[in-house]
């Protein structure tokens, strides 16, 4: 019998205003309200460590510091510190949501727990030369990330994928097909509530949204694109909200200057979800625009954005990809257009303005799709039984939060 009972470890901040802190969130609280007290463990937002404390019911909560320069000195510090916590400890089961804190825990796997759990959300190897174009280029660390993928991936007892895309993936590398389960991301429809779109015919402006990350693949240079080659029959806005790195801001802003678009574009930063909601009401169409690379077609994804914006009640803008056809069905559920075209954006802008009907058929069938299928319920639900399947069982008795 294990020492301890259930561990959720991540190398992300907890919480933060990202798809991954609010997934986080929703999969602890529900392994917790399932099966017992659980230890939560991610990287501190300080220097320092944030000792355990219960972060919400059921979940005791240490947060460790990840500290220097770069990505790869923040993860090793990060593990030397994760080393130290689990020292004495075995746990019933571990879960974990990439290579950054699952490796060192696929090598020790039958010293720390009975059950090993990967969330597969990106793979290092295909992600990080979006963040640092040199990493390709890396043999050496090309070789080291694809081995640990390989270790952790062989040492989880179970897979849990958000993306049938990723599933498939993960197949055609030679993950048994059976040890896989995609469970996808889903919208707390308490928080993310429904209001109906402007019906106004001229739309005058209009008002565009971009929310999440600024990363490459997520296509925010098209949304601006689009939004001048929009501005030459129409006037519009567009609000851009989200975390960006220095680099990925002066990116941007360069973009903006060049098309004189200063005036129509304000770049934000993030907002608790509260304030996001209003956003989303206040604006005509959230645009997604993700584009057509290996992260998006071949490792797959299950873009939040794109359900949190479908359950709003505004209508959603975004990329005919394979990810996006999971999700929603074109002009019932969301728009789609050819990746990587600022025209094809524009084109469906124009589509929106010219069609009230369109927009309130679109509102009204994507908060219908959302109740039925891409719930935090639903996808809570998804996961206990998979825990049920690998034979986790209910924890009775108290744990010390100071663990």
């Amino acid at each position: 019998m294990p020492d301890f009972p259930l561990a959720y470890i991540s190398f992300d901040i907890v919480p933060a205003p990202k798809g991954a802190a609010v997934h986080i969130e929703a999969f602890t609280g529900a392994i917790a309200n399932q099966f017992g007290p659980l230890h939560l463990v991610s990287v501190s937002p300080t220097p320092e460590e944030i000792l355990s404390h219960q972060r919400w019911p059921g979940v005791y909560h240490t947060a460790l510091p990840a500290l220097g320069k770069t990505l790869l000195d923040r993860v090793l510090s990060f593990r030397r510190q994760l080393d130290q916590w689990l020292r004495n400890k075995r746990f019933q089961a571990i879960h974990v949501r990439s290579i950054y804190e699952g490796f060192p825990i696929a090598q020790r796997k039958q010293e720390l727990c009975d059950r090993l759990i990967l969330e597969i959300n990106g793979l290092p190897s295909i992600e990080l030369k979006y963040r640092y174009p040199r990493v390709a280029e890396d043999s050496e660390l090309m070789h080291k990330l694809l081995a640990q993928e390989a270790l952790c991936l062989s040492q989880a007892d179970q897979v849990i994928t958000p993306s049938g895309v990723t599933k498939a993936f993960l197949v055609q590398q030679g993950v048994p097909a059976d040890k896989i389960a995609v469970i996808p991301n889903g919208v707390d429809l308490s928080v993310f509530t429904y209001r109906a779109p402007r019906l106004s015919p001229d739309l005058q402006p209009l008002k565009m949204l971009y929310f999440g990350t600024l990363s490459a693949w997520q296509g925010v240079d098209l949304a601006i694109e689009a939004l001048d080659l929009y501005c030459r029959d129409f006037p519009a806005v567009l609000t851009i909200l989200g975390p960006a790195r220095p680099q990925q801001l002066r990116s941007l802003l360069k973009l903006i200057r060049r098309l004189g678009q200063q005036d129509r574009v304000q770049i934000l930063a993030p907002v608790n979800q509260a304030q996001l909601v209003q956003q989303m009401h206040n604006a005509d169409v959230i645009v997604a625009p993700l584009k057509a690379n290996d992260r998006n077609c071949i490792q797959g994804c299950c873009p939040l954005k794109i359900l949190e914006g479908m359950a709003s009640g505004t209508p959603v803008v975004t990329s005919d990809l394979d990810v996006v056809h999971a999700l929603g069905r074109q002009n019932i559920h969301l728009l789609m257009g050819r990746p990587g075209s600022a025209k094809a954006i524009k084109d469906n802008l124009l589509l929106l303005r010219a069609n009230p009907d369109l927009r309130l058929q679109l509102s009204q069938g994507a908060r219908s799709y959302i109740e039925r299928f891409y719930t935090w319920e639903k996808s809570n639900q998804d996961l206990i039984r998979v825990y049920k399947r690998l034979g986790i069982h209910k924890v009775t008795k108290n744990i010390s939060p100071t663990l």
